[in-house]
């Protein structure tokens, strides 16, 4: 008789950003239990909940980690790297990276030239699409222009958009993958936006496991979802959340992002 595999929790909060894009991650979810044979509970963790929380929770089977905390920590304190998404975005050129947008208003008339001069989001600080991206573009664009006026937390999209609504800031960096899910199901909320720029690319968040649950559980949950786009039902699913599939992460490109980090932190000299 097969022994039952441990149930897990399955999250996709960094990428929730709207109950019609929750109902397509939960399509996926489901699909990856009913071929993983892994009881997996849909959790939302749901803003303000610290990320860090979830990431720490030992029942973790299929949930979203960002890569640059996930680059920061031990080797033997991560969790377990199950799978990396590959977008059909153009900006993705068919590899598991994301990049992020560097919008304004729609209606203001800012270019490239204004951006050093202007008030800036962010996110939180262990973001790399929300933080270090953004930071990493102003240094590449800047000089030795004076540091920016910088306003955040704003937590996540969602944020950057509504202070850029109200004025409360002039531009800011989105997750390209979020703007590609918020096109895809919720263009209404992109409608006081315009992308003036995009950032270099980096390491697609992956799709983590906890190192505490069984080596059966985690390998099975890694199968399925390589396996996702080679069904008609799953590239179905698949084609709901822009993605090509999801391949296995390339750990050693994670690993960069701490240096590039200091980079950035360098070419700065404290102006952000």
């Amino acid at each position: 008789m097969t022994t039952p595999l441990a149930p897990a929790i399955a999250c996709s909060r960094m990428y929730n950003l709207s109950p019609r894009i929750s109902e397509q991650w939960d399509r996926l979810f489901h699909w990856l239990s009913r071929r993983s044979d892994v009881d997996l509970e849909i959790i939302p963790h749901a803003a303000p909940a610290p990320l860090s929380e979830l990431w720490a929770r030992s029942d973790m089977g299929v949930v979203f980690m960002c890569g640059y905390p996930f680059s920061k920590l031990a080797a033997e304190e991560r969790p377990v790297p199950l799978a990396a998404p590959v977008s059909l975005a153009d900006w993705s050129k068919g590899q598991p990276v994301y990049a992020s947008h560097i919008v304004v208003g729609r209606d203001a008339s800012f270019d490239l030239a204004d951006l050093p001069g202007l008030r800036w989001g962010w996110t939180v600080r262990d973001s790399q699409s929300g933080y270090n991206a953004p930071r990493e573009f102003f240094a590449e664009i800047a000089n030795e222009h004076s540091a920016p006026e910088t306003v955040g937390p704003l937590l996540n999209p969602h944020g950057v958009i509504e202070a850029i609504r109200t004025n409360a800031i002039d531009v800011g960096a989105i997750d390209a993958y979020a703007f590609q899910l918020l096109e895809l199901h919720e263009p209404d909320m992109l409608a006081p936006l315009r992308v003036i720029a995009t950032t270099r690319p980096a390491p697609f968040p992956l799709l983590v496991a906890a190192r505490q649950l069984p080596l059966e559980t985690n390998d099975a949950l890694q199968v399925a979802l390589l396996d996702v786009h080679r069904s008609p039902d799953g590239r179905a699913i698949l084609k709901s959340l822009g993605l090509a599939g999801f391949v296995r992460p390339d750990v050693t490109a994670y690993g960069q992002l701490p240096a590039r980090a200091k980079a950035i932190d360098d070419a700065l000299s404290g102006r952000w």
